[in-house]
């Protein structure tokens, strides 16, 4: 087209005050001019664009319809899942003044690290008397042991007495019967006979005295063992309550259980606590896991072993692999404080959420950038990892006909 036909164009071109003030109507804006300087109407424009949104937008759902068949459908998905971990509050086993707190808010310790120290002068007190009680009471066993020495030589001595006692009462009776004899055949005198009587009586005696005392030895004998016996029972006793005062002792120095990051420090050089006092929680970032609420709808897909796409709010760029760890073995409800009763008549069903424990895979938890608390979503992959995944074909229902075809080729 030449100029003068563009020239020649009517194109009146008028703002509204003016079209307000002629009373004319505003005309079309002039036709586009093409970049090779062709002049297109809008309709045809409109022709050419149209078929590619609606191409791009058949591309677009047939991708995600793709997606969906080969993967979508398989997933079970929710956002009622946090980071957790099985934190330990750290409290004191003994009273006291604390007396150092070597450590700051949400530092990492190791296990076996000072955490905070309690003064420990009166537990080293207890652990000093506890030990010299011990020490008497051994002295205590070792006197009794040479007392059952020294009545075991008692005993000899009783026991060569008795000897001693019996050898007389036989010459005494051997004596008394001669006398007695010597009397009969008026060879001896009722004197003689009386004293040997007397004699053989005494030494009787004398053995009995003697036998008594070597029973009342080794009865004394056996008294002593006893004592001794009870003694080092009593050292038995003194030594468990040494163990206690050394274990006392022990908990005034506070050590990390395990490795972690110190959280929720509440304790002070200077303060005095008792048994029990909270001082500081430690958290066991290496050992976080995701703890996801499933809705009871859902859970008849799910078992142990199958894998989980993990994305943290925080970390919204980054997805993590995990895997489903176990499932737990009632509703959240069931485990709260108040349960709900549904048998009181004013009922209104509420889908239930069961907790399922996802496990972190451990080079993931040794970063330390999952905080138990954190929100994450989980997408449980239900499909069975052994089995091919779907192909193009079978999304798009062509495997039957391309099997059909090859049945007509055959014949």
């Amino acid at each position: 087209m030449s100029e003068s036909a563009i020239s020649e164009a009517p194109t009146q071109i008028t703002t509204r005050s003016e079209a307000a003030n002629a009373g004319a109507v505003i005309s079309q804006p002039p036709a586009a001019v093409a970049r090779h300087g062709d002049i297109l109407p809008p309709k045809k424009k409109k022709r050419r664009v149209l078929p590619l949104v609606v191409l791009a937008a058949l591309g677009a759902g047939g991708y995600e319809g793709y997606r969906w068949f080969v993967e979508g459908r398989f997933l079970v998905a929710t956002d009622d899942a946090y980071v957790k971990a099985d934190m330990s509050t750290i409290a004191a086993k003994v009273a006291g003044y604390v007396a150092t707190v070597p450590i700051v808010q949400n530092t990492r310790v190791s296990k076996g690290d000072v955490l905070a120290t309690i003064d420990d002068g009166d537990y080293r007190n207890a652990v000093d008397s506890a030990q010299a009680k011990i020490e008497t009471q051994r002295a205590t066993i070792d006197r009794i042991g040479r007392q059952v020495a020294a009545q075991g030589a008692m005993i000899d001595q009783a026991k060569a007495s008795l000897a001693s006692a019996k050898a007389d009462a036989q010459r005494t009776a051997t004596e008394y019967d001669r006398a007695r004899t010597l009397m009969q055949s008026t060879y001896g005198t009722q004197q003689r006979l009386d004293q040997a009587l007397a004699d053989r009586d005494r030494a009787a005696a004398a053995v009995a005295s003697a036998t008594a005392s070597v029973t009342s030895a080794e009865a004394n004998l056996d008294v002593l063992k006893a004592q001794q016996v009870e003694a080092r029972q009593v050292e038995a006793e003194l030594g468990t309550s040494l163990a206690m005062a050394e274990r006392n002792l022990s908990f005034t120095t506070i050590r990390a259980p395990f490795d972690g990051v110190v959280g929720n420090k509440a304790v002070q050089a200077g303060q005095y606590v008792q048994t029990g006092t909270r001082l500081l929680a430690l958290v066991p970032l290496k050992s976080a896991y995701v703890e996801a609420n499933f809705k009871e709808t859902q859970i008849d897909r799910l078992q142990p072993g199958q894998k989980v796409t993990i994305k943290p709010d925080a970390f919204s760029s980054r997805a993590i692999e995990g895997s489903v760890e176990s499932i737990a073995p009632a509703s959240g409800a069931e485990f709260s404080l108040l349960p709900p009763e549904n048998a009181t008549g004013n009922f209104t069903k509420i889908v239930q959420r069961v907790p399922v424990r996802i496990r972190i895979p451990s080079e993931v938890a040794d970063e330390g950038f999952l905080r138990p608390g954190l929100s994450v979503e989980v997408e449980v992959h239900t499909r069975d990892e052994s089995l091919p995944k779907p192909s193009l074909v079978s999304a798009l229902g062509l495997d039957a006909f391309a099997s059909n075809l090859t049945k007509l080729a055959g014949r």
